[in-house]
C-alpha cells in the first residue's frame, strides 16, 4: 500500500480574508501543487460565488474547507505553524526564506499536521498572529514592491513545498527507436547521390560536406521514424 504524501498533512490557513475571490484562487493554487486542506479563519465572505468562480477545478477544496472563528482554533492540533509575512518585524523568531525553511516544515509532518498561515490581503498577519506560529517565513521579492497577492503567495509557498517533497516531475516523453547505423548510412548515401545529381556537390571536390552532414545528424540524435520522414521528403523532391 502506497504511503500517504506528507503534503496531505499540510494545511493552508487563511486569516481574515477580505475578498472571496482570493479564497477561490488560493484553493486553485493549492490543488495544482497537491495540497487539499484549506482552513479559513473568520473570512469576511464565505461561501461565495466569487470563490467558486476563481477556484475553477478546485471547488472540492472549498466544499471541504474548515471555517473557524480564531487562529488558535486552526492551529490547535498542529505541531508546527509557519506564518508568512513580507514585513520585517522585531520578533522573538526572525524571518527565514521559505525555500530554506520548507524542508523543515515538510519533515515536521512526520510528527503531525503542519500549517502554512497567511494573513489578510491588506494588513497581513498581526504581530500576535505571527507569534502564534513557531516559524516566520518570507518569500524574497523586489524590495521596491515586495507584497505578493494572497493567492500568488499561496502558489509560491505550495510550489516550494511540493518541490521539497519531490512530489511531481516533468513527464518523460515516450521512448522511440533510435536510428541505427545502417539507417544513417543509407540516408547519407542517398543525400550524397541527390546532391551530386542536382549539381550542388562536385564528387571530384567534395570538401568537408559529408563530415558536416554527419555531425549535423549526430547532434540531431535522429530516431528511426525521423529518418523515414526525411526519406519521404526526399521522395517528394525526387518526384518533382
Amino acid at each position: 500500500m502506497k504511503a500517504p504524501s506528507p503534503l496531505s498533512r499540510v494545511a493552508v490557513v487563511l486569516v481574515r480574508t477580505s475578498h472571496p475571490g482570493n479564497i477561490g484562487a488560493a484553493a486553485r493554487a493549492m490543488k495544482t501543487m497537491g495540497l487539499d486542506d484549506l482552513v479559513l479563519v473568520a473570512p469576511r465572505h464565505f461561501p461565495h460565488p466569487d470563490a467558486d468562480a476563481l477556484a475553477a477545478g478546485a471547488v472540492d477544496l472549498l466544499d471541504r474547507a474548515r471555517v473557524v472563528p480564531a487562529l488558535r482554533d486552526a492551529l490547535a492540533e498542529c505541531v508546527l505553524a509557519v506564518g508568512f509575512s513580507a514585513r520585517g518585524r522585531d520578533l522573538a523568531h526572525p524571518a527565514r526564506e521559505w525555500r530554506a525553511l520548507a524542508p523543515e516544515a515538510l519533515a515536521a509532518t512526520a510528527d503531525g499536521p503542519v500549517a502554512l498561515v497567511f494573513g489578510n490581503e491588506t494588513s497581513g498577519l498581526s504581530n500576535d498572529e505571527i507569534l502564534a506560529c513557531q516559524r516566520h517565513a518570507t518569500i524574497p521579492a523586489n524590495p521596491e514592491y515586495p507584497s505578493l497577492n494572497l493567492a500568488a503567495a499561496v502558489q509560491v509557498a505550495s510550489y516550494e513545498l511540493a518541490l521539497a517533497a519531490a512530489a511531481f516531475a516533468v513527464p518523460e516523453r515516450p521512448r522511440r527507436a533510435r536510428a541505427t547505423g545502417a539507417d544513417l548510412e543509407a540516408l547519407h548515401a542517398r543525400l550524397a547521390r541527390m546532391l551530386v545529381a542536382n549539381g550542388f556537390l562536385d564528387p571530384r571536390e567534395p570538401g568537408r560536406l559529408d563530415e558536416r552532414m554527419r555531425r549535423l545528424a549526430a547532434r540531431l540524435d535522429l530516431e528511426s521514424e525521423e529518418v523515414a520522414l526525411l526519406h519521404g521528403i526526399l521522395d517528394s523532391f525526387a518526384r518533382k
